[in-house]
């Protein structure tokens, strides 16, 4: 960042936020779906307020200026933290504008970001605090870089800091002294070294890591009593944690064979049955699925009103755990009757039932996908993602 006598200070880019419609809180959302939260103000040493960030080191970055590496903290209006560094270096800072999740392709600067952008993706996962102090070091040391008593926290703060700006504005940090006002010459050697590491021939780049999905689809989810509903095909790339119902005593659910399923039992590509034992009351339920996964790194942050009111973006520079439920709905009727409503097979626009405990009209096709607990926040995916450029 530039020094705090401007406006602020540093920061970084990256992933896409997910299209999404908002059935739930708004709290985490801008108007169009996206995560926001600002930086909060905290007092400085000398009792004035500044940016919350850990500080790094002062850099000497060849532009006649003091830059100073931070890892700023964001607070999302749903009450979650983040860690994040900056992108646009002569850009200063706000506090005081909200800043939205954006895709990589809605950077709202010229420069070398977005031809740089897997490089910096990689920069941030095998930085710091996306790699920690020790697993850092023993990285580095595994790729055959020396450094002076290990990593430090401020040392890694200012070669990632660093790093990122050399791919996002094109900048280069001075090898022979890269920290402006540090004489130590072991901090000064680390920094070029970790620097080094991140900007050399080892960074292959990283692409748009796709956020955790869980989604549930059936060709059938009506039936009669004495019989088997299903099946259900469950897909996701998280890891399923429960497995909970929404059903009357006695109706399971359940494998092909009729074994009684847990949510461990549960993985990508299972198929479930819903079965309902003979001489059961007509009546409908559901059943909920719970995955968890990585929010990765990366994710791009951009001020809301860029064009009216410009800000220093950010990106963010570790991951965080994040749930995601569907729910899939069921109906029957007394054996022998027929069904009331006709099957519904997967991707069409047609809803098998009643959404279970999720505040969504019936109308929801349910095998769209399922529901993000981003922070907090309850939100129907729509997509993945959205597409780079």
């Amino acid at each position: 960042m530039q020094v705090r006598s401007t406006l602020v200070r540093g920061g970084i880019a990256a992933l896409a936020a997910a299209a999404a419609v908002m059935i739930g809180s708004p709290a985490a959302l801008a108007d169009d779906g996206a995560a926001h939260g600002r930086v909060p103000l905290v007092k400085g040493p000398d009792g004035k307020m500044i940016p919350k960030a850990t500080v790094g080191y002062r850099l000497n970055l060849g532009r006649g200026g003091n830059y100073i590496a931070e890892l700023f903290e964001m607070k999302l209006s749903n009450g979650s933290t983040l860690k994040l560094y900056c992108v646009q270096i002569t850009v200063g800072l706000r506090t005081d504008v909200d800043m939205v999740e954006r895709p990589w392709n809605k950077y709202p600067a010229k420069g070398p970001f977005n031809d740089n952008s897997a490089k910096i993706n990689w920069v941030l996962h095998n930085g710091y605090p996306g790699t920690g102090l020790d697993a850092l070091g023993k990285a580095l040391k595994k790729a055959g870089v020396e450094l002076h008593d290990g990593v430090s926290e401020q040392e890694a703060i200012a070669a990632t800091q660093a790093a990122v700006w050399h791919f996002s504005d094109g900048v280069k940090l001075d090898p022979t002294k890269p920290l402006d006002e540090e004489d130590d010459p072991g901090h000064n050697a680390d920094v070029a070294a970790l620097y080094a590491y991140f900007t050399g021939d080892q960074n292959k780049g990283i692409g748009e890591q796709p956020k955790p999905t869980l989604n549930i689809a059936a060709d059938k989810t009506e039936g009669a009593a004495g019989g088997k509903i299903g099946p259900y095909s469950v897909a996701t790339s998280g890891d399923i944690t429960s497995l909970s119902s929404q059903l009357p005593d006695g109706v399971k659910i359940t494998d092909a064979d009729g074994k009684e399923l847990k949510g461990t039992d549960v993985k990508d590509g299972s198929k479930l049955f819903v079965d309902v034992p003979a001489g059961t009351k007509p009546g409908k339920g559901a059943f909920t699925l719970k995955a968890t996964g990585e929010l990765d790194t990366g994710r791009l942050f951009v001020a809301e009103n860029y064009d009216r009111t410009p800000a220093q973006s950010l990106i963010v520079a570790d991951s965080e755990k994040t749930e995601v439920t569907a729910n899939a709905p069921a109906s029957w009727t007394e054996a022998g009757a027929p069904t009331t409503a006709p099957s519904t097979p997967a991707g069409s626009n047609g809803g098998g039932g009643d959404l279970a405990n999720t505040g969504v009209d019936a109308a929801v096709p349910f095998t769209v996908g399922g529901l993000l607990l981003g922070g907090g926040a309850l939100m129907l995916l729509l997509n993945r993602r959205r597409g780079r450029a």
